[in-house]
């Protein structure tokens, strides 16, 4: 399954890019799944995603928590917590 990421704050500083498309392997079903198979794309994915319950996402624009399935995502955003103000 190809489905677009796109990254948010420092996500995507760390990473140096803000979206890319990814082929996904049978295997990643949630978005916990997702960012577990993401962080095995080498180091700077590694470091990003290497305390996984700090990162948020959003599933086709809706908020989604780590355990929600992924299904026929057209766009899965990834973002770090937000603060208020």
């Amino acid at each position: 399954m190809s489905v677009r990421i796109v990254y948010f704050a420092w996500v995507r500083e760390r990473l140096g890019k803000g979206s890319e498309e990814l082929d996904l392997p049978e295997s990643v079903k949630t978005v916990g799944d997702l960012i577990a198979h993401l962080a095995t794309l080498g180091e700077e994915y590694e470091a990003v995603f290497a305390v996984p319950q700090v990162i948020r996402a959003a599933i086709d624009e809706e908020h989604a928590d780590h355990d929600e399935t992924i299904g026929a995502a057209r766009e899965i955003a990834l973002f770090p917590p937000m603060t208020g103000g």
